[in-house]
């Protein structure tokens, strides 16, 4: 059912989130079994390793951390959580790692691929297992095997995006476009197998697809600049590097009256005029409730295929699209999950 909603204020207050860590009680057990035992209840230690601070991300770990609390393990009664997050350095994710193996938890979880390869590196020499999250290929990043089984003590979720869905939705709003622009981090598997995808189903919509890669967020700016300068619009994808410098994506293309489509709800609240997205709260739930089984040792994550999301949703920014002059269609309003009528804003 469609609800209009206020967007909120993203403020500092989720970066602090993010990078704080957690207090609990302190206990290790051997993470095949579960913690140990005290006063007659089984304890665990955990370690969350986020690769970027941003919505989804944000999401992700909280819906983690429910999905653990509706399997019984819950923070500040018989968890302990140590959160870290690497601001997309890939060299700070593997330091990140290795500190949480040398801290013995009980599990590791990865938020977002180069988060997860460096966990899966750091802890495979070890008994600890490591369970990931917002990963759209974990093939692609060898991290499962191309039947979807485990390649060690891992598994997971996966975030692949709905590339079909998307596509048809920007035909619908923007019937006269003809090329969509792509900006990814090179070294993000994520993104170079969404872009397969979105080059295989181009053709079928009437788009062409340019797309322009960069290795850090200081390319972010010059490089939307002359991607904006080739395209009818840009559609955004769970690159973390690129979503962490949006704000700055969408400011350059404001100005340019381009459009940029999101891939989930938290980027449709900064800006993104619309997405058929994921919900990652949903995503990060469903990967506690993977971990819970583990930390249990009711299933051991070398044994457990990874699990896929299913189900996407239409979000639309009514706010932008008025800004823009872009019409969306009524059929569209009528069936998205939701439609902001204001921009948020981050910091």
């Amino acid at each position: 059912m469609k609800k209009r909603v206020i967007a909120a204020i993203m403020g500092a207050a989720m970066a602090v989130s993010a990078l704080a860590g957690c207090g609990g009680t302190e206990t290790k057990g051997d993470s095949a079994k579960g913690g140990q035992e005290t006063s007659g209840e089984e304890t665990y230690k955990i370690g969350i390793s986020q690769f970027a601070v941003h919505g989804s991300l944000d999401n992700c770990r909280e819906g983690f951390l429910e999905g653990l609390k509706e399997e019984g393990i819950e923070e500040g009664k018989n968890l302990e959580v140590e959160v870290k997050n690497a601001a997309a350095d890939p060299a700070t994710a593997a330091q990140i790692a290795d500190s949480l193996v040398s801290d013995k938890v009980d599990l590791i979880c990865a938020i977002a691929t180069p988060s997860a390869q460096s966990a899966f590196k750091s802890a495979m020499d070890t008994d600890i297992p490591v369970i990931y999250t917002a990963i759209t290929s974990p093939e692609s990043a060898e991290l499962a095997g191309e039947d979807g089984s485990s390649v060690g003590n891992i598994t997971g979720t996966s975030d692949v995006l709905p590339v079909e869905a998307q596509l048809k939705m920007i035909r619908e709003i923007l019937p006269e476009a003809e090329t969509i622009g792509i900006l990814y981090t090179t070294s993000e598997a994520n993104s170079v197998y969404t872009i397969s995808q979105y080059e295989e189903y181009a053709k079928e919509y009437g788009f062409t697809i340019e797309s322009k890669g960069i290795n850090s967020t200081a390319e972010i700016s010059l490089a939307a600049e002359d991607l904006l300068g080739q395209v009818d619009c840009l559609t955004n994808l769970t690159d973390n590097t690129v979503v962490e410098s949006l704000a700055t994506i969408l400011d350059i293309a404001n100005e340019k009256k381009i459009p940029v489509f999101g891939s989930e709800i938290e980027q449709v609240k900064l800006g993104c005029l619309a997405a058929e997205g994921l919900d990652y709260v949903a995503l990060g739930r469903q990967t506690g409730k993977m971990a819970a089984k583990v930390l249990k040792g009711e299933a051991k994550a070398s044994e457990m295929p990874y699990e896929t999301i299913e189900g996407n949703a239409l979000y639309v920014n009514q706010a932008v699209a008025d800004n823009l002059g872009i019409t969306v269609p009524d059929t569209m309003t009528e069936r998205a999950e939701e439609i902001f009528d204001t921009i948020a804003t981050e910091g």
